[in-house]
């Protein structure tokens, strides 16, 4: 099955344009994510909409990052991308006449909805500004055993 990677595609693009010291094209960080440049911009858009990123046509133009790192959470981006759903998982038939099945729905939806509520509480306590701690520690270490970055 396949995964929704929207969410963890867009936070890796956010941390290049945060470390980056030029705009990036839509085309960079789409040969970045092995996708279309055109998907990109389309889920870039949200993040434009609410100041996070902006864009700059022409020739040394591109996508940069406007925000405060320390002030947008990975909520805030998931929400910025649509809020994707977070499971596959379902009820076979939303609206049984079985209550066997009816009690079974329940059930699982009410996992599924205090397992989301969580990850979405989570969501909100990581800023962008820890990731890019984080990822300073790790390439600081990172630079001790390779002599450079995958995307370098």
């Amino acid at each position: 099955m396949k995964r929704d990677s929207k969410l963890s595609s867009v936070l890796h693009v956010l941390l290049h344009l945060a470390y980056s010291d030029r705009p990036m094209t839509s085309e960079q960080m789409a040969a970045m994510l092995g996708t279309n440049p055109v998907l990109v911009r389309r889920v870039l858009a949200g993040l434009r909409e609410r100041g996070y990123i902006s864009s700059e046509r022409g020739h040394g133009g591109g996508w940069t990052v406007t925000c405060d790192l320390a002030q947008v959470t990975l909520r805030d981006v998931y929400d910025a991308v649509g809020a994707p759903t977070v499971f596959a998982m379902g009820n076979r038939n939303e609206h049984s006449e079985c209550l066997v099945e009816r009690v079974v729905n329940a059930s699982l939806e009410s996992a599924f909805a205090d397992a989301e509520a969580l990850l979405v509480e989570r969501l909100g306590q990581v800023s962008l500004a820890d990731l890019s701690r984080d990822f300073n520690g790790r390439y600081d270490n990172h630079l001790h055993t390779r002599p450079k970055h995958e995307h370098d």
